[in-house]
């Protein structure tokens, strides 16, 4: 799929948002309009020794090594196609997809390190070139897991909107750098925060939110769970499944957001998130990792329940007060009663 990317002419400030999507295996291609027709170009793996029908690029090599190998860019548009070759580091977006640094933008991994044999190529009509490019890992690289990709690029003036657009194809490269590998994920910023209902003898629903880290030298996604106890860990309720979040590079977070429904309001709550760390190898098999977690406490309080029990206990007292006082008054009259018959009968003997 091709990927438009802009750059603003003098004028009015306009910004167009780009997606890119890498190639998978086989052809995948995507159009771009240019002014004189539509112009549709496809990249895929070339055939060799890493491969004949690969998805993508995937290396293991040691720091100070080299990799050779090539892409195959067609032409499926009816017109000769020129196209800007260059290299660029990856990076997870905020939805969780691979997006690739664009040419502006400085590279510092597999961006800085692959280099193609040219960086442009023209292609005839229905025509396809192959395009080999090499891999030089520098000897003081750390090691660990890196991701960028080998795109093919577009450029063209949009004179309705007064903008350039990009439009760009690549393949993704992933890059292990041999040494030991630290594959680790931690939990930060972990929080719960808990909602009761008005029935203040229904259960209630919290949020638990946190932030995977990648603290590690590893590309790693996760199983995730989580579950809140109450006081002295009872009244215990767990999380439905939870999403897989995205494979996460080095040194990049990932915020998640849980819901959690029918929680018993024990007044204290405490919140525990999981995380077993999955790690993918070159053969594409993953392995799950010693898993980690955090926990984190706060107020479940039945507000509602509360309020119920401090207007039933407010009428009960009220209740009493108003019998005391009923007793009080009804006890008076009948000393006065006495007192007025004890005087009346003193005055009848007196007489």
């Amino acid at each position: 799929m091709l990927t438009p990317a802009t750059r603003r002419k003098p004028g009015p400030l306009l910004l167009l948002i780009a997606l890119l999507a890498l190639a998978t295996a086989g052809l995948c291609a995507g159009p771009a309009r240019a002014a004189d027709g539509d112009v549709t170009w496809t990249v895929r793996t070339a055939a060799n020794g890493y491969g004949d029908d690969r998805s993508s690029y995937s290396y293991t090599v040691n720091p100070g090594g080299e990799i050779k190998d090539a892409m195959v860019v067609a032409n499926r548009s009816e017109s000769p196609l020129e196209l800007t070759v260059y290299a660029a580091d990856g990076f997870t977006t905020g939805t969780g997809q691979l997006d690739l640094l664009t040419g502006d933008k400085k590279s510092v991994g597999v961006g800085a390190w692959a280099h193609a044999a040219r960086d442009s190529v023209v292609i005839k009509p229905g025509k396809s070139a192959e395009v080999p490019f090499t891999v030089r890992v520098p000897a003081n690289a750390t090691p660990g897991d890196y991701v960028g990709g080998v795109l093919t690029s577009l450029k063209q003036a949009d004179d309705a909107e007064g903008i350039n657009v990009d439009r760009r194809l690549g393949i993704r490269v992933k890059l292990r750098v041999s040494g030991e590998l630290k594959p680790k994920l931690s939990i930060e910023n972990l929080d719960v925060d808990y909602a009761g209902s008005l029935n203040p003898f229904a259960k209630g629903d919290a949020t638990v939110t946190y932030t995977i880290h990648n603290t590690g030298n590893a590309l790693l996604s996760a199983r995730q769970s989580v579950s809140l106890s109450g006081p002295f860990g009872r009244l215990r309720t767990k999380a439905g499944d939870i999403a897989a979040p995205p494979e996460l590079l080095p040194g990049e977070s990932w915020k998640v957001k849980v819901p959690v429904h029918g929680v018993t309001p024990g007044f204290t709550l405490s919140a525990t998130a999981t995380l077993t760390p999955l790690l993918t190898d070159a053969s594409g098999t993953t392995t799950s990792l010693k898993p980690t977690g955090s926990t984190a406490h706060g107020w479940a309080v039945p507000w509602a329940l509360l309020l119920l029990i401090v207007l039933l206990t407010a009428a009960t007292i009220a209740t009493l007060l108003l019998r005391r006082r009923t007793r009080t008054r009804r006890k008076a009259r009948e000393d006065a009663r006495v007192q007025d018959a004890v005087e009346q009968a003193l005055r009848e003997r007196s007489e």
